[in-house]
């Protein structure tokens, strides 16, 4: 009875500020568990969501590790954007082979290490390409493979998502001011809007305390003969993007932390095309220089959790947005509907975040 009647009392359960990843992917769980979600979004310049390339990658190539919880998110991040594929007709969710090229014999000895150790074994191999090994890429010391990576086509995933939520009325495409947002004890108004909750995706455009925006750029280009259809890294990533045109590649991606909305650079241009020349000697051109600022935190966890009576925060998936973002939404709906106690290590409120603690995200990932 109750639960009827605070459903006939508001106009949703949920008001959702902001339609990046987080906002869409927790707008897309909640609907899914029958909740009605009303999505408040203007696009911002600088927004990491709109220029993403959707990378997912669950080893940590610098230490060549298990990236956080990596066993337990891959199967949660690929059952929700498949099933969300399925649901509206369009193939977003893309498992790939992602080839680690090896720039000297440390890496080659780490690697064996990472094939070795119980938790990253079977993401894992060395198994041949020759695609890589027979094109014009610089591999003089081997490769490497992690066997489950994948990318998400984050611009057709936000797309299709937009259409939905126009369909059923759920979507008011202007930016909330603070003054515009009416706090009761049981529930929180905004305009004609009404709800339980009201839930904060922002990602870089908020001042939420432990968060650290990241500058991010990076380049469309097209390598002509290059025909590779695998991902390939080697400090960044080229990753084969055939709907774009033949041999074009999404490359990325500089991490910058201060100047962070400046937009895109010379400097960043250049230390990309270098970075390109590692990877191989074959002309480039470049069709797009891009940029995006990404909602980091200082520990390189996700921030969630309830801030207040009816409002809670949903921020800081940084540069592994795609892989958090639905076990994160999950964890947030469980949370706030199911009453499910909040995971530490997510927790607005952990010591990590305050501006004491120590800042551990200034070394990318």
């Amino acid at each position: 009875m109750h639960a009827f009647l605070c459903r006939v009392a508001y106009t949703d359960d949920v008001l959702i500020l902001g339609r990046g990843l987080a906002g869409a992917v927790l707008t897309e769980t909640l609907r899914a568990r029958g909740l009605r979600v009303h999505v408040f979004h203007r696009t911002r310049t600088g927004s990491a969501s709109v220029v993403a390339a959707g990378v997912v990658n669950p080893v940590v190539f610098r230490r060549d590790v298990l990236s956080w919880r990596a066993t337990e998110l891959l199967p949660i991040a690929k059952a929700f954007y498949t099933d969300f594929g399925v649901r509206n007709g369009v193939e977003v969710w893309h498992p790939t082979e992602l080839v680690k090229l090896f720039p000297s014999p440390k890496e080659v000895d780490q690697w064996a290490r990472a094939m070795a150790a119980h938790d990253t074994a079977h993401f894992t191999d060395r198994r041949a390409q020759p695609e890589v090994e027979t094109a014009s890429v610089h591999a003089p010391h081997g490769h490497g493979t992690v066997t489950q990576a994948a990318w998400l086509d984050v611009p057709m995933f936000l797309e299709k998502q937009m259409e939905a939520l126009l369909q059923h009325g759920a979507l008011t495409e202007e930016q909330v001011h603070a003054e515009a947002i009416e706090r009761q004890a049981d529930h929180v108004r905004i305009g004609a809007h009404t709800a339980r909750w009201l839930v904060r995706c922002e990602g870089a455009f908020t001042g939420a305390e432990g968060l650290v925006p990241v500058k991010g750029e990076g380049l469309t280009v097209r390598i002509s003969g290059l025909r590779l259809t695998r991902m390939v890294h080697r400090s960044v990533f080229l990753l084969p993007m055939p709907s774009l045109g033949e041999d074009v590649y999404r490359v990325g991606a500089t991490f910058k932390w201060d100047n962070v909305w400046e937009g895109p650079t010379v400097q960043g241009r250049a230390w990309l095309l270098e970075k390109i020349a590692g990877i191989t000697d074959a002309p480039v051109e470049v069709l797009d220089h891009w940029c995006g600022v990404r909602p980091a935190s200082r520990d390189r966890r996700p921030i969630l959790g309830r801030t207040g009576a009816c409002e809670a925060v949903f921020n800081g998936l940084g540069s592994r947005g795609v892989l958090l973002a639905p076990w994160c939404a999950q964890h947030l709906a469980d949370h706030l509907f199911a009453g499910k106690a909040l995971d530490p290590e997510v927790s607005h409120a952990r010591p990590a975040l305050r501006s004491n603690a120590p800042d551990t995200d200034r070394v990318p990932e």
